[in-house]
């Protein structure tokens, strides 16, 4: 078939075309930004889970549907460099010019709550360069110009309020991978909501990351436990997963043969990056219009293989040595997680603390997690595999 016309879309949080089974986490989103508009408070999602399973897609159509409203968004990117406080401070100023300018586009008239608020957001991101307001918004001297994100973002919310609620919107924060957000950032976003949660201002934080994230926000603050709807964001179901497939190729006029679509729906493991990637090779190797068993076939192979090539090599090159080694005694234990006992004998240590260096820097990288108590998994659906295909030896 035409690769022009392909629909699938792999690719690091590149959208598909038929987002399913992600339904609740959209109906939550609509139910906050109609609270928020009554003048009613709400708990943001914040989402965790596997790598591949599309957070990053879905947190940025719940940003999409609060643009739809009118809110002000900024969405940020977690990374971990030594610049990353300046960089996240820059990200929010940024973002909030951006959106803040949007809404200075809609008002019909630039009413004393309106002027107040962009007044505010213009002070406190000065050093994001060219403003783009009216000439009719001055900077607010002192206000949210401290250089300290913690009270200057609590200042900021506290002056935007009053317009917010006139206007029936709401302020959020985006944040992907936020369990690699730097710290004085992340506890002055939770500190701000909490604070904003208080009071009734329509301030709300939302994030997507890995599973470790409940216990990454309840370290930097106790009550963050308490303040989001944590959403585990797994593996579509069986049904799902079939749509997944089916949607984008019925769009493009193409379908499957029921032996086509159970082999993909097996290969890719019910995973939305797998099923973009397995959807796009199908489409490339067939013929068409119907996509076959044996074409799928040839797109599972041709799948494994650039997510070999791709997916799971860039994540396998990342760890040293020492931590490829403990990566290749996980993968005995296949997608389960691995106990560190076993582990200690696998590798021939005396002690799990012999393991703690390379497990430290492995969880610090986001290649794996502690699933519990003495245990180990993969943040990577299917790793295990993939060392034992091409690097189960030593």
């Amino acid at each position: 078939m035409d690769a022009a016309t392909n629909p699938y879309t792999p690719g690091a949080g590149a959208p598909p075309v038929a987002l399913v089974g992600r339904g609740g986490e959209l109906e939550a989103m609509r139910v906050l930004v109609e609270r928020a508009g009554n003048g009613l408070n709400g708990r943001s999602l914040m989402l965790h889970g596997l790598r591949g399973v599309g957070k990053t897609v879905l947190l940025r159509a719940l940003q999409h549907k609060a643009d739809e409203r009118g809110w002000l968004t900024v969405a940020l990117e977690a990374q971990r460099d030594p610049q990353a406080r300046v960089t996240a401070r820059q990200q929010l100023e940024r973002g909030l010019l951006a959106s803040a300018r949007q809404v200075e586009s809609r008002a019909s008239v630039l009413g004393d709550k309106l002027k107040s608020a962009l007044a505010t957001i213009r002070s406190f991101s000065v050093s994001a360069g060219p403003i783009g307001f009216s000439a009719a918004v001055e900077p607010a001297t002192g206000r949210a110009d401290s250089g300290v994100l913690e009270f200057d973002l609590a200042e900021l919310v506290q002056d935007a309020f009053p317009a917010l609620r006139e206007s029936k919107i709401g302020f959020a924060v985006f944040v992907d991978e936020i369990q690699d957000l730097e710290v004085s950032t992340l506890t002055a976003l939770l500190t701000v909501q909490h604070e904003a949660s208080q009071r009734s201002w329509p301030f709300f934080v939302f994030g997507a990351g890995l599973p470790s994230v409940p216990a990454v926000l309840s370290e930097a603050r106790s009550y963050a436990e308490r303040q989001f709807e944590y959403r585990t964001i797994d593996r579509l179901s069986d049904t799902d997963t079939a749509r997944a497939f089916t949607d984008p190729a019925e769009q493009g006029g193409a379908t499957f043969d029921d032996a086509a679509l159970r082999s993909l729906s097996a290969a890719s493991g019910g995973y939305p990056y797998f099923v973009q990637e397995f959807g796009h090779q199908a489409w490339q190797v067939a013929p068409g219009p119907q996509i076959t068993g044996p074409d799928a076939d040839l797109a599972i192979a041709a799948g494994t293989d650039a997510l070999d090539s791709g997916f799971f090599r860039a994540r396998w090159e990342r760890a040293t040595k020492a931590e490829q080694r403990l990566m290749r005694a996980m993968a005995v234990d296949l997608d389960e997680p691995s106990q560190l006992t076993d582990l200690v004998d696998r590798l021939t240590k005396r002690k799990p603390s012999d393991l703690s260096v390379a497990r430290r820097d492995l969880i610090a990288k986001g290649l794996i997690y502690a699933s519990a108590r003495g245990e180990l998994a993969f943040t990577v659906p299917h790793m295990a595999s993939y060392i034992t295909r091409r690097h189960f030896e030593v």
